[in-house]
């Protein structure tokens, strides 16, 4: 058999690949559907009524059904944003400022955004620098309803890609 296997990242995903100021709209997105929000509210015993009883906001300012846990938001927005700012990561450094701008509820279908804020070497790594992303959520309705920064150590072209 002769040919070469695809190659498991992208070509503009090292460190090298994300100035300040970049920004991304992520091609996927996704529907947050019942069965995210009631396994992992209650596997983290999040036992907020709005997540776990249909009725609990019938007349309420936010809207009809249940609420979606605020972190299954976050970390659709991640996870979507994933192949595009982290697949040369060595380690997910940190997050900051999560902010929960408006309800998701069931059906809601999620698409992230992504701007770099800032991009540094890291401090005693010469072959990866840190990258700080801050990203949005929005639904298929075009509202807000998630913003965070993330922290990401990523490895350099320059001591990690092909030689």
């Amino acid at each position: 058999m002769t040919g070469h296997l695809a190659s498991l990242t992208g070509n503009a995903t090292w460190f090298e690949d994300f100035p300040v100021g970049r920004k991304m709209r992520h091609a996927r997105s996704a529907t947050i559907d019942e069965v995210e929000n009631n396994y992992i509210s209650k596997q983290v015993m999040n036992t907020a009524q709005a997540h776990w009883n249909e009725h609990a906001l019938v007349d309420s300012p936010l809207g009809t059904g249940r609420v979606v846990f605020g972190l299954i938001t976050a970390s659709m927005v991640f996870g979507l944003s994933s192949q595009d700012t982290a697949e040369n990561a060595l380690a997910e450094v940190g997050l900051d400022k999560l902010r929960f701008i408006s309800p998701v509820h069931h059906g809601d279908t999620i698409t992230a955004l992504t701007e770099v804020l800032a991009a540094a070497d890291a401090p005693g790594r010469a072959d990866a620098g840190l990258v700080t992303f801050k990203h949005w959520g929005i639904t298929h309705e075009g509202r807000l309803v998630f913003e965070g920064e993330r922290t990401v150590l990523i490895k350099k072209r320059s001591h990690w890609g092909e030689k």
